[in-house]
């Protein structure tokens, strides 16, 4: 399974964009979508959806079902 860091890293190649590009597109700073890329495990929810949303996904709650 992909983490956010790898899926948005393969997106944004896989559309030969450079990071900078990335981030003028999303609205974010170059240092965001790097922190992003990396994998930081502290980064602004609202950030990211901004550049998933340029990809069509959003981070969002899903339900776990609990063993009983």
């Amino acid at each position: 399974m992909k983490d956010i860091a790898e899926f948005v890293r393969d997106r944004r190649k896989a559309l030969g964009m450079t990071q900078p590009e990335l981030a003028e597109k999303a609205g974010t700073g170059l240092r965001f979508i790097r922190d992003l890329e990396q994998g930081k495990k502290t980064l602004r929810m609202d950030k990211v959806n901004q550049v998933l949303a340029l990809f069509g996904f959003v981070l969002a709650p899903v339900r776990q079902e609990r063993e009983a």
